[in-house]
């Protein structure tokens, strides 16, 4: 009887435990992290802090001062594809007339996500901002020509993921040695300067990125160029394939007009050459 009653307690004892653990667990963060808590390192660059509607606090820019030239040109330009209240990360920038960049420490291990945030607030076409990125001496995007890719006065984000394991890091199949510091580098090309408007990076995969806005103008020429692709098709049924080094644009913003639209010139010759024929016909017969 004695051992019955001692199992019993004890059996009570650990599902009251047990309750108790699960509770702390929901209560004290046992779940998976929130994004704020994910994202080690964040930057507003060219302007000051923010905290946006996600809960990612911005620093102050700490090249301010420093290197590269700070911008909020784009503060009189309202953004598309961005809420009201984080206009701002795309609407100030840092730019710079070399290659620059900055220094993230990353002290564990996993699969980390860098998020870069752009808006071309200055140019009106494409091929005036071109420039590439590097991370640790990879260069992880290729000809970024902000323009090209959105148009003008619209956010862009380049999410690019990485991951470091014992003491390497991995990254768009590269691999290089690693110690402890991300190098995030804006790198001067043909084209204009160099420029990031916010960037920041978080545990996790592409997946876990909070994406913005939809853009209308974006989405229609995304879908007319799938029906394009599947137009291409072979006789074989398979879709026809583009390149190694091609890569699809999608450009939403103002088109520039075709000054060979309204060209007459084709027109006028004719003309011309009749007035030149006749002129000269007319003065010999007066002359007769």
């Amino acid at each position: 009887m004695q051992r019955l009653t001692a199992q019993l307690f004890a059996g009570l004892v650990a599902a009251v435990l047990s309750v108790l653990f699960v509770q702390c667990w929901a209560d004290g963060g046992g779940g998976p992290p929130s994004l704020t808590e994910r994202v080690i390192w964040a930057v507003n660059a060219g302007g000051e802090s923010h905290v946006d509607v996600h809960g990612i606090h911005f620093k102050k820019d700490p090249l301010e001062g420093k290197l590269g030239k700070a911008s909020d040109y784009g503060m009189r330009l309202p953004i598309l594809r961005s809420s009201p209240e984080d206009q701002v990360l795309y609407q100030t920038e840092r730019y710079n007339e070399d290659t620059f960049g900055y220094d993230i420490p990353i002290r564990e291990e996993g699969d980390y996500i860098l998020v870069m945030k752009y808006a071309e607030v200055y140019f009106a076409q494409s091929q005036q901002k071109v420039f590439d990125v590097r991370l640790n001496g990879h260069v992880v995007v290729k000809d970024l020509d902000i323009f090209d890719r959105v148009g003008h006065s619209t956010a862009h984000d380049e999410i690019v993921a990485f991951s470091i394991r014992r003491g390497k890091l991995s990254v768009q199949g590269e691999v290089s040695t690693f110690n402890g510091k991300l190098t995030v580098e804006f790198v001067k090309g043909y084209y204009d300067n160099p420029k990031v408007c916010a960037l920041y990076v978080m545990k996790g995969t592409p997946e876990d990125v909070p994406k913005l806005q939809p853009h209308p103008g974006l989405e229609k020429h995304e879908e007319e160029e799938e029906e394009e692709e599947d137009g291409e098709a072979g006789d074989d049924g398979g879709k026809k394939k583009l390149p190694p080094d091609s890569k699809p644009r999608v450009q939403s913003g103002p088109r520039t007009p075709n000054p060979y639209a309204a060209d007459n010139s084709s027109l006028m010759f004719p003309i011309l050459v009749a007035f030149g024929v006749f002129i000269p016909t007319l003065f010999c017969l007066c002359r007769l």
